[in-house]
């Protein structure tokens, strides 16, 4: 009778102690300390208010700028007759924009004096993204980097700064991160100006924060963190395991905004997003050398990944790529214009019963007459998966590739009151809306 009590209590610090070890091991937190703790909290809230109740209604809105925008642009792209070269990589011709992000800004010889204009051209789950609109300019002008002791003028000096900034480069530099950059949020990290390459080291981890935006940069022979103490804040140090090896981590994150990304032969994924992450929009994005590419939800036990919605957009799935463009678990994954031109096994999968509704999309199969199916479902039998909703409309298919369709067949009839009959822009138009994928090459005074 006596020791029972002692009993309850030890299980109970077992239990608890146990519970901790877990998300701190998940997360790469070796120590979920108060902060961190705190963090999490704040993390859910903010996940809570971002998530869209009606998601379409999202996607209805992106397809019908997209269509007006891509009528317009064609229009006078024809007029000034470049259209032939557009299709091609050896494009020199005057700027021309192909899509309704860039037509925002990217032809506007001043960008360079207007940089927070890129807030505006926002648009999917991520159109709440304000990143560092509200805060000063920070130039990094300092390509090393001290994990535990940041100078001034590094990158993580300027990340792990507690208000809004706008991050710049004052040239073009090559940084390896020791340990992953741990970002605090309201940050946009704007590569534009500079040919700026993140390489050799550690990721990019945007962890229970909010608000971030990162554009135009280089992100490439990504390698796992050893761990140690890193600096994730002006005033908190922790313990973190070994990283994962990703391009970029999004973990219990919201409102993050990835554009004009150049990325190829990281660890892990190239871009993931787990835990509760979501108003997230990933476009322009050039991809190429990598095995499994974006991972959107971790596990099947992470049922919080229900609130995950995700636009995946104008981006170009290229060379040599294997798999996972993406792999979804739960969440919304609206995949609208892009340009899947190679894949090794497979191009969209998933698990748990994510909702993918593909638009407008160019899949290309491979050679190989095994390989041509663009879906894959896993650890379901068919009666399961054949349940979630699994859609493809518009999209082009070409050297015999096929997308095998799940849930109901007519669930976009049923939903005319958010689509409004409105389809994605023609998949026959994501080679042009697709040709200024990845980082591009801007001067200052020069449209870029």
């Amino acid at each position: 009778m006596n020791n029972q009590p002692k009993m309850t209590h030890s299980l109970f610090v077992i239990f608890f102690v146990f519970g901790a070890i877990i998300p701190a091991f998940n997360a790469h937190i070796g120590d979920f300390d108060e902060v961190w703790r705190r963090r999490a909290e704040e993390a859910m809230k903010f996940t809570l208010q971002t998530y869209e109740s009606e998601p379409a209604n999202i996607t209805l809105a992106f397809n019908q700028k997209t269509r007006d925008s891509v009528k317009e642009l064609s229009a006078v792209v024809s007029k000034n007759e470049t259209r032939r070269e557009l299709g091609t990589k050896k494009y020199e011709g005057p700027c021309t924009v192909t899509n309704p992000i860039d037509k925002c800004w990217r032809c506007d010889p001043n960008w360079a004096d207007n940089r927070k204009k890129l807030v505006e051209c926002s648009m999917g789950f991520g159109y709440k993204t304000t990143g560092g609109r509200d805060g000063k300019y920070y130039v990094v002008s300092d390509s090393s980097d001290d994990y535990t002791t940041p100078k001034p003028g590094t990158l993580r000096h300027a990340v792990i700064q507690k208000e809004p900034l706008w991050i710049i480069f004052d040239r073009n530099m090559k940084i390896k991160l020791h340990q992953e950059l741990i970002m605090q949020g309201d940050k946009t990290i704007d590569g534009r100006g500079a040919t700026v390459h993140i390489t050799g080291g550690a990721s990019i981890m945007i962890q229970y924060t909010k608000n971030v935006i990162i554009h135009g940069l280089h992100i490439h022979d990504i390698v796992e963190g050893n761990g140690g103490m890193v600096r994730d804040a002006v005033d908190h140090i922790g313990f973190r395991t070994k990283s994962d090896g990703d391009g970029i981590s999004i973990f219990g994150s919201s409102n993050i905004w990835i554009d004009h990304m150049s990325m190829e032969n990281c660890y892990d994924g190239i871009i993931d997003a787990v835990e509760g992450s979501t108003g997230i929009t990933i476009s322009n994005g050039h991809y190429t050398d990598h095995n499994e590419v974006m991972l959107f939800g971790a596990s099947d036990s992470s049922s919080i990944d229900q609130k995950m919605q995700i636009t995946l957009a104008f981006n170009h799935f290229g060379k040599r790529l294997i798999q996972r463009m993406p792999r979804c678990r739960w969440g919304y994954i609206h995949v609208v214009n892009n340009d899947y031109t190679h894949w090794n096994m497979y191009a969209i999968g998933g698990s748990k019963n994510p909702t993918i509704i593909s638009q407008g999309n160019r899949f290309i199969a491979p050679p190989d007459i095994f390989k041509k199916q663009i879906t894959k479902r896993e650890y379901s039998p068919e009666s399961v998966w054949m349940q979630w909703t699994w859609r493809s409309e518009g999209d082009l298919y070409m050297n015999g590739a096929y997308f095998v369709q799940a849930g109901d067949p007519d669930w976009s009839k049923k939903h005319q009151n958010l689509y409004d009959g409105i389809a994605a822009a023609p998949a026959d138009q994501v080679t042009w809306m697709t040709r200024f994928a990845g980082a591009l090459n801007c001067k200052v005074g020069k449209a870029c």
